[in-house]
């Protein structure tokens, strides 16, 4: 292993360039060939050793399961990245699709004689219902396979029931559930409340960028009487997996997971007797502007405009890769991470790799970048935003609800809400609030489902990693477009890049669904006002947006806008809320369920 490691840690150019492997045996080089990711000769190495071995399957369960060893060792000892793993992937699956339809004519035969391909263990795989967002799933779901586990992913948008049944029909040993927003918090619980109904007691895995081990602990685990256990990432999946499948360990990790839980939830309650201010205090709270002296930025038009197939090298200098290096987990800003002691030769080859489909992706025009964004007057009353037709106020055309901090702030600081930003109503000035709604993922499922029927997932989560970073790279270039608009921006000035990148400049752009405004249902009304469906971005009933990569906010212009955190809040300020939605309390507990300071009553 040590002697693979080292050859792995090579340049990717003078590796593929390098063929004094292809002297070695067949099965060196198919090892060689899955532990580096080359698939160039993969099909001619297979077939060789079709001609040499009895059986295809023996094939698999030899030399191919013994390279994918080498792989699942590699990265467990933290000498291969998940790039790299999944590039092994890609060898893997080519291997066996080229082994298939001769395999299909043994298969009758394997029955006979009660043969099969060995795995590990079985797991159903999915997003759940209402979420869209299956980047790190997919990832998750590659690792799994190079570690001879069997899986089963069903995508996203993925109902309870067709989960669980699922699970029972393939006898799946394990059900991984995976969701990005906010919503599909609640979806897991139904998810687990449905396995407890069931008597499903297969464990249940847990991951997601909006999930946590105390979200997991508090709100999952105690509504499912078996094993429910968070995963961090695609590096610790494979630990969790084989140790719940295994008969010395499962009872041993189930335990410590166990108390673990217990504990969080003991550290979740004694944090929830803090007490929260009143939410007639916190309103008074509010940010104190002087808004007779404040000046008021005038847009240079109102309503909303549409841009169609906007050009992508227009954006690509904006795409911020800190990200997309995140999203392969490789943590560590850009350019910074190309230099990494431990993984910066796996940052630069996934750096060049994705450098050149994105160029490709742009020359041949493979996705499509539509937006809307627009300017409208407004006003705030008390945490509402109210957004009118003219400047006259003679017709209210929407009514953003807000949320405020409600936790003590020390130093006498303000409890804040995004309708602070804007001038009251009272006031009698004239504001103005923008929106905006950006997608760069038209095209990008197609895409990535043609490189899956190539085997290749590698290239597959390539597109819709760059797809994701196109789409803030949009919303970045948009901002600074409307900024200018706006009369305060600079626009588009390449010298101040960066700072763009950052943000470090008069505005912001918070999305519904963020910590300044979490509830997604809010998305429904700013679909509405900017008619983004008709730029095909659509809106799912959990208000995930479709296609994934799309990004959609509100624009303020006030200098003394900034982002924060809206935190705990109370059933005071939930109630006005609801009132203000109108909503049911129950409707809107479930739409920010992160965010209340209490555990609702619920049937």
């Amino acid at each position: 292993m040590v002697e693979f490691a080292a050859t792995v840690k090579g340049a990717g150019t003078k590796r593929e360039q390098d063929i004094a492997w292809r002297d070695a045996t067949v099965e060196a080089r198919l090892s060689h060939a899955l532990v580096h990711g080359v698939v160039d000769f993969i099909e001619v190495d297979v077939e060789e050793a079709r001609q040499k071995y009895p059986r295809p399957l023996d094939i698999i369960e030899g030399p191919l399961m013994d390279g994918m060893k080498v792989v699942g060792d590699l990265f467990g000892a933290g000498k291969m990245f998940l790039p790299q793993v999944v590039k092994s992937a890609r060898a893997m699956k080519r291997a066996v699709a080229y082994l298939q339809p001769f395999m299909e004519q043994e298969k009758e035969k394997d029955k006979a004689e009660g043969r099969s391909q060995k795995t590990k263990g079985k797991i159903v795989m999915a997003t759940v219902k209402g979420d869209v967002h299956d980047i790190g799933k997919n990832i998750v779901g590659v690792v799994l396979g190079c570690n001879s586990y069997d899986v089963v992913d069903l995508g996203v948008m993925v109902p309870a029931a067709k989960i669980l049944q699922t699970a029972l029909d393939e006898h799946a040993d394990l059900i991984g559930l995976s969701g990005l927003i906010t919503p599909s918090l609640d979806e897991m619980v139904f998810v687990a409340k449905e396995m407890e109904r069931r008597h499903i007691r297969l464990p249940l895995l847990i991951g997601g960028a909006t999930t946590s081990k105390q979200h997991t602990a508090v709100k999952i685990a105690p509504e499912f009487s078996g094993t429910t256990a968070h995963v961090l990432d695609a590096s610790r999946v494979v630990d969790v997996v084989s140790s719940l499948l295994s008969d010395d360990r499962s009872a041993a990790f189930e335990q410590a997971n166990r108390d673990l839980q217990e504990q969080l939830r003991h550290q979740h309650s004694a944090r929830k007797e803090r007490p929260l201010l009143p939410y007639t205090t916190a309103l008074a709270n509010r940010l104190k502007i002087d808004w007779a002296a404040e000046p008021i930025a005038t847009p240079s038009f109102v309503g909303a405009r549409e841009l169609r197939a906007v050009a992508l090298d227009k954006l690509t200098p904006f795409i911020d890769w800190t990200f997309f290096f995140a999203a392969w987990e490789l943590k560590g800003r850009f350019p910074a991470v190309l230099d990494h002691p431990q993984y910066g030769s796996a940052a630069r080859e996934l750096y060049a790799n994705a450098r050149a489909l994105l160029d490709r992706i742009v020359a041949e025009k493979l996705l499509t970048a539509n937006a809307v964004y627009g300017f409208w007057p407004a006003a705030s009353e008390a945490d509402d935003i109210v957004v009118y037709r003219d400047a006259a106020k003679t017709g209210e055309v929407a009514r953003f609800n807000m949320l405020r901090q409600q936790e003590a702030v020390a130093d006498a600081k303000a409890n804040l809400s995004l309708a602070d930003f804007v001038a009251p109503r009272e006031s009698g000035r004239t504001d103005y609030i923008g929106a905006f709604a950006v997608t760069a993922g038209l095209g990008a499922d197609d895409l990535a489902h043609k490189f899956e029927r190539e085997h290749d997932d590698y290239n597959a989560i390539l597109v819709k990693a760059l797809a994701d970073r196109l789409a803030e790279a949009f919303a970045a270039y948009l901002h600074a477009t409307a900024r200018a608009e706006w009369g305060f921006g600079e626009g588009i000035d390449p010298s101040r890049m960066d700072k763009i990148i950052a943000e470090d400049h008069r505005g912001i752009r918070p999305g519904f669904g963020y910590p300044a405004c979490p509830d997604h249902s809010e998305k429904f009304k700013l679909f509405d006002l900017l008619g983004a469906q008709n730029l095909g971005i659509e809106l799912t009933e959990h208000a995930a947006m479709l296609p994934a990569a799309s990004v959609s906010g509100l624009y303020f212009a006030s200098p003394h806008a900034r982002y924060f955190t809206v935190g705990r809040i109370g059933e005071d300020q939930i109630a006005s809320y609801a009132r203000r939605k109108g909503m049911t309390i129950e409707q809107v507990e479930r739409w920010i369920s992160g965010n209340l300071s209490y555990e609702p009553a619920r049937c």
